[in-house]
């Protein structure tokens, strides 16, 4: 099979059941997707996928031949954090890490759902969604945090969200 993954493509062979964050850490080591739960509730595992985030334990790697995949090793680098990793550094917004990987990723991918203007459950107007910590405590309830840091993650979106755009593109 073959994928391009953080703007690199690779070639896999890999059982056709395989799941797509099985493909990134068994057969890519490609650890920073978590397997927290496997069950699709928990959101350790989001990546972007064409832009838009998904649960790389729901969807199987096959189905993915011809999309972008970004992973949390794409959005950045040790020395060039992407806007969002440099704000959860700023503002602690995390203690353990292991879900940090699939917050990252999921609020890259929900800052770009805002600014195209699709509205949330909470959207009080459907045409134009005000973009408010309502919003995001939203937008992000598929992501869980066992050590409760949520305040700081909500701060650190907020302040990448004031800022400007963020573009899901892998890190070249």
């Amino acid at each position: 099979m073959q994928f391009t993954i953080n703007g690199q493509s690779h070639q896999v062979e890999a059982d056709i059941r395989t799941t797509l964050l099985d493909l990134l850490r068994e057969h890519l080591s490609l650890t920073g997707s978590k397997k927290g739960c496997d069950h699709g509730q928990c959101g350790a595992c989001t990546v972007l996928v064409n832009g838009r985030r998904i649960n790389a334990c729901l969807t199987l790697a096959v189905m993915h031949q011809d999309d972008d995949i970004v992973t949390i090793e794409g959005l950045g680098t040790p020395t060039a954090l992407h806007p969002l990793q440099d704000a959860f550094v700023r503002h602690d917004g995390f203690q353990c890490g292991y879900c940090t990987p699939g917050q990252i990723c999921s609020a890259v991918g929900m800052l770009d759902e805002v600014a195209k203007g699709w509205p949330s459950h909470v959207s009080a107007d459907l045409t134009d969604p005000a973009f408010s910590d309502d919003e995001i405590r939203e937008r992000m309830s598929g992501n869980l945090c066992r050590c409760s840091a949520y305040p700081n993650i909500v701060d650190a979106i907020r302040e990448v969200a004031d800022a400007g755009s963020v573009k899901a593109e892998a890190a070249a």
